[in-house]
């Protein structure tokens, strides 16, 4: 058991792994609490995470968990579906839903379906209105091991009337020996980005070339001034199998992490805010730029752009979203 929360529900953590790259989940948010790879004699870990569980509870990062029922941004939480309004949670400065509301997929307790040496899957109910969302949720949450080294996330759901749905991972990665990430040279395979407003809301799809969004060749995170909270567009629209999205090498070239999704889109946060709040009260402390988020998902406030890949689940249908982060050493 990992911990109890203040009602008395136990949270265990699961590990899975092999000789090359271990992990460890949490049924609270289905949480990736710890990845680490074999690295000459040692084990180096690859995320940001806790060894307790009150600092989840406490922290507003998302650190590892799994957001939904929408990843990112819907502005004033409002979208139509079918003619019909709904008014979401604004859980962000009243303005916007961030990643499921108040209490999202994240804050919510998982139940342990299967497990195995290798592989667990989790599993979440949502009732239908939950934090204004239309028609009941089932989710699944698969986290599998492949040989060598290669850590798989399976996101599916299913409902019982239309309703949007976008799941990703939230994990902050560091893969270098120093508590900041702006020495990584980071590849995105996207010709376009969404610039934000003052709310980080998406206006028009915007070729990379010439600005500081473009990532189509390794570079530094930390080379352009600025932060990074923005949607890159890797395709208009998903894909059967994962393709490559992203590549991320430690500042030393000793480990690198090849990311392949199914989804269009891939938000890049360079974890520019880490150590603002909460993260400060306990024994590890994370301050701004110790870890970076690759989540991929399909674009922000999507919703409420039908020029945008849809977010919409119908009954009958099966959301599927796969991400393989791969794991390479010299």
């Amino acid at each position: 058991m990992f911990g109890r929360l203040p009602d008395g529900r136990a949270v265990h953590d699961i590990a899975i792994g092999n000789d090359r790259i271990s992990a460890r989940i949490l049924t609270y948010g289905a949480i990736l609490s710890d990845l680490r790879v074999a690295m000459a004699g040692t084990a180096r870990p690859a995320v940001l995470g806790f060894s307790a569980l009150a600092p989840y509870l406490d922290q507003g990062a998302y650190l590892g968990a799994i957001a939904g029922r929408f990843a990112n941004r819907i502005a004033g939480g409002k979208f139509e579906l079918g003619g019909k309004p709904y008014q979401l949670t604004p859980n962000e400065r009243g303005k916007t839903h961030l990643h499921g509301g108040k209490v999202g997929f994240d804050k919510k307790m998982w139940d342990i379906i299967e497990a195995s040496p290798k592989a667990v899957t989790l599993g979440l109910h949502s009732p239908a209105g939950e934090e204004g969302y239309p028609g009941a949720v089932d989710a699944r949450c698969e986290y599998r091991i492949a040989d060598p080294a290669t850590l798989t996330i399976e996101l599916t759901a299913r409902t019982d009337a239309p309703t949007v749905i976008n799941l990703t991972g939230h994990s902050y990665f560091n893969l270098g020996e120093s508590a900041d990430i702006r020495d990584h040279r980071l590849m995105i395979a996207a010709p376009e980005y969404l610039p934000v407003d003052d709310d980080l809301l998406p206006g028009k799809p915007t070729p990379v070339e010439g600005t500081r969004f473009d990532f189509r060749s390794p570079r530094p995170i930390g080379v352009e001034n600025g932060r990074y909270d923005n949607n890159f567009i890797v395709a208009w629209r998903r894909s059967e199998m994962p393709r490559l999205v992203a590549r991320v090498d430690s500042p030393s070239g000793d480990l690198a992490m090849e990311l392949s999704s199914t989804e269009p889109g891939l938000q890049f946060y360079d974890g520019a805010f880490l150590g603002a709040g909460d993260l400060q009260k306990y024994g590890k402390r994370y301050e701004g730029f110790a870890g970076f988020c690759l989540e991929p998902q399909c674009f922000p406030d999507s919703p409420n752009r039908k020029e945008f890949p849809s977010s919409v689940l119908n009954p009958g249908e099966i959301y599927r979203h796969r991400i393989d982060y791969r794991f390479l050493t010299p």
